[in-house]
This record gives C-alpha cells, structure tokens and sequence, in this order.
C-alpha cells in the first residue's frame, strides 16, 4: 500500500491593487509548501509558483510603485475567481494556510475559496517566538534569522508574490519545529501580542517598563492589537500570567 499524501501547509502571498476588497482586486498569487516529513520534521516541499490574476480594474501606479506589476501584464491574465480555488486548497489535502500578516491575505481568500480552512500568521506568530527581533516585516525577519536553507536570489524581488511566499515558508517551517501546528493557529487567531510599545512618549519601551496611566490609555486603544497587548501586562499586573512568557510544545493535533 502507498504511503499516505503528505500533510502540507501552504504559504500565500497576494498582490493587489489595494487594501481592501471590493474596492480592490487581485493581480498575483504565490505559493510555496512546507511539509511534514516522516521523521517528524518540517521542511519546504516543491517549487512553489506563482499566477499572475486579473483584478478587473485598473492598478493605481501608488500599489504599480510596489510590485511594479502593470495593467498590460495582467490585461490576458485569468480572473481570480477562475484560479483561486485549486490554488488555495491543493491535493492532498493541506492542514492549513499561512500568510505574513495573513489578516491580508484573508480579506480575498475567503472561506468559500479556502472550503474553511484555519490560518497561521506567521507576523503573529513571530511575536510570539522571537520577540527580541527589532521589528517584524517578512524581510526583516529574513535577514536577522537568515534561516537555513534560503537561497537568496530565490527569495528575490521583495513584494513579488512568490519570491515572498518562499520567505515566509522558511519562517514558518521554523516556527513549526519549534512549537507545532497547533499552538501556531492558535495564536494565529488571536490579536497580535506585541513585544514593544509601539507609538507615543513610551515608544520603543517594553511593556512591563510603562506606568500605570499610560497602560490605562493604551486599555482602550483603536488597534486591536494594541488592546489585547495592554490587556494582557494589566492582568499580568493583577496577578495573571507573563505577557511574552513562551509556551512549551503542545501535542499535535493532525
């Protein structure tokens, strides 16, 4: 008998016209797998790829500026309706999906597309594990980490939708042979918890370092993040737990 498919998770990037559908629209999707081998180990599968989409309207020179993607690129391109779905749920069957900032990535993805499925953030995540890090863009991470493996021109140009779905698969794949899948979603579907304050006179400060008055006003603050972050040192203040305390290895659960 074969061998079972083995289980993937898949790593999107989306470039866009713009923030936020409907407004805005898709102009390429890349991918790149990380699997589990039978050793117990995550590690990059495949080449990956990348679609270039027709996002149905015009790309304003402002996001042209960023992946340098043009109206006549995509003009013959197949809209994203037409290639979404077998890209974002592959054969076999993936555990899950993973994004830098995947809140992103989500908004076009949506749940009829993915048939439901759970989403690491690898942004969120990184918080998590490398909280030393000075900030927590997919290239910063990049080059502080400089994850085994990543071949540099490979993961080239920045803001292009595989080159950067091949970076983040080198995150990911690190942080699920540190903590596993499930402690990842786990986070993932929580508010970001941030290591440093990131705005104001206590800019730059970690949280325990703030007085009560100013950890008060962060208490109702716009960013959800934010929020959840002072929520969390003004329970650890009350008794509760360590705001950035790490979590050991949770048990698989697939």
């Amino acid at each position: 008998m074969a061998p079972p498919p083995p289980q993937i998770i898949r790593v999107i990037d989306l470039e866009t016209t713009g923030q936020a559908p409907p407004t805005h629209g898709v102009c390429e999707i890349g991918w790149q797998d990380v699997a589990l081998g039978a050793d117990g180990r995550w590690e990059l599968q495949g080449e990956g790829g990348n679609r270039l989409v027709n996002p149905g309207r015009q790309i304003p020179p402002l996001t042209m500026a960023i992946h340098h993607i043009r109206n006549e690129d995509v003009a013959d391109a197949p809209y994203w309706h037409d290639v979404a779905r077998p890209i974002l749920d592959p054969w076999p069957r993936r555990v899950a999906l993973a994004a830098h900032r995947s809140d992103f990535e989500e908004q076009y993805c949506t749940a009829a597309l993915t048939r439901g499925a759970d989403w690491i953030c690898t942004w969120k995540c990184s918080m998590r594990l490398w909280p030393h890090v000075p900030s927590f863009s997919n290239q910063m991470l990049r080059y502080w980490r400089m994850p085994e493996g990543l071949e540099h021109e490979r993961g080239l140009p920045a803001h292009r939708a595989f080159p950067d779905a091949y970076v983040t698969a080198h995150h990911l794949r690190d942080m699920l042979n540190e903590v596993g899948v499930a402690q990842l979603i786990q986070w993932s579907k929580e508010p970001g918890l941030l290591p440093r304050v990131r705005y104001g006179p206590d800019r730059g400060k970690e949280w325990h370092e703030i007085d009560e008055e100013s950890l008060a006003g962060f208490l109702t603050d716009r960013d959800p993040d934010v929020r959840h972050t002072a929520e969390r040192e003004y329970l650890r203040r009350s008794g509760g737990g360590e705001v950035t305390r790490r979590v050991t290895r949770q048990p698989e659960l697939f």
